[in-house]
């Protein structure tokens, strides 16, 4: 084994490296506090692989042109914060009708509008999910570190590339700007998956064909010298619009099934002294760091509290969440926000446990003794 590359970085710097890593090959965006950098280095990295940055008139055309180096071969991603993040939307929602692979980094900040660009926030959550119109699959990751941010960066992209879907990367400020000392592992220890491709020279390739079991259609790249449509209206499987209804059921009832029948594969969490927990701190992000400390400060002085941790926001892991639920006098979930992945937990626990939320709206992060007087509170 290759002695690893061991760094101080940012958690926007280890965004790009961990894109690097996966293969990105294509960067659109547009620059905005706070996930500039992303885009800055993204721009000095990678011509040195051989791939191509390009800054955008605005979101849209950012998202746009995402897509677009997608659709032509290569592994795509864009990044923003909240006011771009709803630029982005139509297109998101395009890219997942049309089955595009591509990563969309949100390193949230402030809001609503222009909100509070430097300060940090987690209120995209509700807006990751429902951002865009109608039904579509969403896939979600939520770092709390650094070497994290990386790691689910590569797992994005492996994800997007897998079920030919827009993954999202929803970062804070918190995470986004912290810097930490990281060990970037070798190549070979890296995972890569890269998208199901037709065979060459198969003249009756159709994009969105798929074999009888199967839920994703291999994805020819634009100039490998097959022939398709793509469009954003409801088609069949030669790309081509339809009216038909049952056309429509059956292309929106497979994109939801890529996520929906895969959800051992795509959702992933972290627990902490679950097992005999009374009080169980739900937290994500850099909000969780807090909610780690304020379960460690609650163990020493004797009281029962565990600490669940959602990597994949969406999504959400609810099974689990019930099943930890059956077991707590009490739950707590903190945010930055007035309340949105509460909401989630409420739906699942449903008269389990009491919840309890301990949220900020005012640009302030979450410290563990205000997570730790709550669980007094309840306890």
């Amino acid at each position: 084994m290759k002695k690893n590359n061991v760094k101080l970085m940012q958690g926007n710097e280890a965004c790009v490296e961990g894109a690097i890593a996966a293969g990105m090959k294509f960067y659109a965006g547009y620059p905005i506090t706070p996930s500039t950098e992303i885009a800055e280095i993204s721009a000095q990295m990678l011509p040195t692989v051989g791939g191509k940055f390009i800054q955008m008139e605005d979101e849209i055309a950012g998202m746009a042109a995402t897509i677009g180096g997608s659709l032509a071969g290569l592994k795509s991603m864009t990044a923003t914060s909240g006011p771009g993040f709803s630029l982005k939307q139509e297109n998101i929602g395009y890219a997942a009708i049309a089955e595009i692979p591509c990563v969309i980094v949100d390193v949230q900040r402030g809001g609503p509008s222009t909100g509070l660009p430097t300060a940090p926030s987690q209120g995209d959550i509700m807006q990751a999910k429902w951002g865009t119109h109608g039904d579509h699959p969403v896939i979600a990751l939520s770092p709390s570190s650094v070497r994290e941010t990386f790691d689910l960066t590569i797992r994005c992209f492996n994800l997007a590339e897998k079920y030919r879907t827009p993954v999202m990367l929803m970062l804070d400020e918190v995470v986004g700007h912290m810097r930490e000392k990281i060990e970037i592992p070798d190549a070979s220890e890296i995972e890569i998956i890269d998208r199901i491709k037709p065979e060459s020279g198969d003249a009756n390739y159709q994009p969105y064909r798929v074999e009888e079991g199967q839920l994703v259609p291999a994805m020819a790249a634009y100039g490998d010298g097959f022939r398709f449509h793509v469009t954003g209206l409801v088609h069949d499987e030669s790309g081509f619009p339809s009216n038909s209804h049952e056309v429509a059921d059956k292309l929106m009832t497979r994109l939801m099934k890529k996520v929906d029948d895969n959800l051992d594969d795509i959702i992933s969490y972290e627990e902490n002294h679950i097992e005999d927990a009374e009080v169980v701190v739900l937290s994500y992000g850099g909000t969780a760091r807090s909610a780690k400390s304020a379960m460690k400060k609650a163990r020493e002085l004797g009281l029962k509290v565990g600490m669940f941790r959602p990597i994949t926001i969406w999504p959400f892991p609810e099974k689990r969440m019930a099943e930890i639920a059956k077991n707590a006098k009490a739950i707590i979930v903190a945010e930055m926000n007035y309340g949105q992945l509460v909401l989630e937990v409420e739906r699942v626990v449903k008269s389990a446990a009491p919840i309890h939320h301990v949220g900020k709206i005012n640009g302030e992060v979450i410290t563990p003794d205000e997570i730790l007087a709550k669980i007094k509170e309840v306890l």
